[in-house]
């Protein structure tokens, strides 16, 4: 993929994920900050955590670093959405696990 084809899918991406976070972000106590190159949401309960969404431009891939592990996600044509190879959730499924995981309560993004 070329990079001006990955920048825009993944800053479509991102910006979407953002929107969503901040629709569940009063009712599930977590704040988003960034946007563009870089999403962070950060809680304070049940313990203090940050994750990080981020593209890595060189390697066309969605970084998520979140419960102490880096997940990297590729674009798929197939499910036309960033992906992550080893399970085949797409990036709104995969937050929607760890954002669970952090909360202890189900989330879906």
């Amino acid at each position: 993929m070329e990079e001006t084809e990955f920048r825009r899918r993944c800053s479509e991406a991102l910006e979407e994920l953002r929107r969503n976070l901040l629709s569940l972000s009063d009712e599930h106590g977590f704040d988003v900050e960034g946007e563009g190159e870089k999403l962070e949401v950060l809680f304070e309960e049940p313990e203090e955590a940050t994750f990080v969404i981020s593209p890595n431009t060189p390697v066309r891939q969605i970084w998520v670093s979140a419960l102490s592990t880096s997940f990297k996600l590729s674009w798929s044509e197939k499910a036309g959405a960033f992906v992550l190879d080893r399970s085949g959730e797409t990036l709104s499924q995969l937050m929607s696990r760890v954002l669970s995981q952090q909360l202890g309560t189900p989330v879906t993004v």
